[in-house]
């Protein structure tokens, strides 16, 4: 059993009420000083994104069960998160409680997994539910706000479902002035092998049905692919915009080179990358985040 496993579990078994003390005193920047920096300059959040898990989506490159050792996938986050230039995490509940308990986390500007029902493989796979954190949790939990999953299927009518239990958490948030940070796509086929559309077309399609979501897109944030055409793509939306990492890229390369790109366009303030980095390619966790940190 490893260290980090037996600390925690020592804890959550004789002092699960430290686990909300740990967040109530975590040191922690706005939403508004990350941006600024610490000398007042404008800079891009590098969030470290790890909430795969929650979907049973336990795959990373070749690797069916990447993520299946906790110990391991902790240790890779805490590695990720001393990294100069990361300034943020995202994730569900159990990440967030265990890297704040490992003080991972202090100092960051912090997101909640809000909607991971849909699990991967499922025949369910497309009921997007919100099932993990809601906007008070978010806000008890002193987080800087709450993601979710916005998956539309034309060919799906839960569909709907999705799109009114999005709109209602972007109320929520926005009563709290939180940030709603929607991850939108237009997806095909069945639940069981549904895959998102990468054309530029169908993800400025997306992102005009998530900006108009909610009695007020104030607090309201997209989080995109980097896909062809990202200039066209962010001629489409005024929101604040952050872009994922996606799938491991077998050209790490490439996949940097694209993220640069896009991370010139005004309207996108930074990177959420999760697997990309925490299991990439090369396998040096430090050398990923610090070249991606660069493009910063």
């Amino acid at each position: 059993m490893g260290k980090l496993i037996s600390k925690l579990a020592e804890i959550r078994t004789f002092e699960p009420e430290r686990i909300a003390k740990t967040l109530e005193n975590r040191p922690r920047p706005s939403l508004k000083e990350a941006l600024q920096g610490k000398d007042g300059k404008p800079e891009k959040l590098m969030v470290i994104a790890c909430d795969h898990p929650a979907r049973g989506a336990l795959a990373a490159g070749d690797d069916p069960s990447a993520m299946a050792d906790r110990e391991e996938l902790l240790a890779r986050c805490v590695e990720a998160l001393s990294r100069p230039g990361v300034n943020g995490f995202l994730g569900t509940a159990d990440m967030i409680e265990d890297l704040a308990l490992l003080g991972a986390l202090d100092n960051k500007v912090v997101f909640g997994s809000m909607n991971r029902a849909g699990l991967a493989g499922a025949t369910f796979g497309m009921d997007d539910r919100f099932n993990c954190y809601d906007a008070q949790g978010v806000e008890d939990a002193g987080l800087a706000g709450g993601k979710m999953l916005t998956r539309i299927n034309y060919a799906d009518a839960g569909t709907v479902s999705t799109l009114q239990a999005t709109a209602r958490a972007i109320d929520e948030l926005a009563e709290r002035k939180l940030m709603a940070m929607v991850e939108p796509f237009i997806s095909e086929g069945p639940a069981e092998k549904v895959s998102n559309v990468l054309t530029p077309e169908a993800v400025i399609k997306s992102m005009a049905i998530a900006a108009g979501l909610g009695r007020t897109s104030a607090y309201t944030w997209l989080k995109l692919p980097c896909v062809a055409e990202m200039e066209r793509v962010m001629e489409a939306t005024t929101l604040p915009s952050l872009i994922l990492g996606g799938e491991v890229s077998k050209d790490p390369d490439a996949a940097r080179e694209s993220w640069g790109k896009a991370l010139r366009l005004p309207n996108v303030l930074g990177l959420v990358i999760g697997r990309s980095l925490l299991f990439p390619a090369s396998g040096d966790v430090a050398q990923a985040v610090d070249e991606t940190v660069g493009l910063l």
